[in-house]
């Protein structure tokens, strides 16, 4: 990203353009809409107190990757906190950009998705994100959550395997 301006132009314009697919991707890996945005919130604050250093790098990525930070240190550290439960109606893991005349059967597969995805570990709730709706590689997505390739590979096909069985996604197609 080349500077055109000053560091807050540049800074709103990268959060005017990005901020929205951050949360989306937030919001698929947490499971609930008011955290997605917290975490997002959290990780631009951070981005833009080092905005002269990534700016120049990708911003996208390091932002996804302080989301991710975020997400994995507020599980750590608040294992008391309350578990979202309704708010994974909200995910579009498999349906993010399919036109459909009657939004009723978008809204009935969102949340019937969004029940399969609750059934999985957080890891491999993170990874099925990171692989499929972010189109990360394997390596890739090794790197973002700092876990090795083999873990990468055999929690993705666990996870996989979870989804596929899943009897309230055996109807459900694109």
């Amino acid at each position: 990203m080349v500077s055109s301006g000053s560091r807050d132009d540049d800074f709103t314009a990268f959060v005017l353009a990005r901020s929205g697919r951050l949360v989306h991707f937030a919001r698929m890996l947490c499971g609930d809409a008011g955290l997605a945005e917290d975490l997002v919130q959290n990780a631009l604050e951070k981005a833009y107190l080092r905005w002269e250093r990534i700016e120049l790098a990708d911003p996208f990525a390091y932002v996804r990757q302080a989301v991710v930070n975020q997400h994995l240190s507020w599980v750590r550290r608040r294992p008391w906190r309350e578990r979202p439960s309704g708010a994974t109606a909200e995910l579009e893991l498999l349906f993010v950009d399919t036109p459909v005349a009657d939004q009723s059967g978008a809204v009935d597969r969102r949340v019937t998705v969004g029940a399969a995805l609750a059934t999985l570990t957080r890891r491999e709730r993170a990874i099925v994100v990171l692989r499929y709706v972010e189109d990360l590689t394997e390596r890739e997505t090794a790197a973002v959550l700092g876990i090795a390739l083999g873990t990468v590979k055999s929690a993705n096909a666990r996870a996989l395997d979870k989804l596929r069985a899943a009897p309230e996604l055996s109807g459900v197609t694109r």
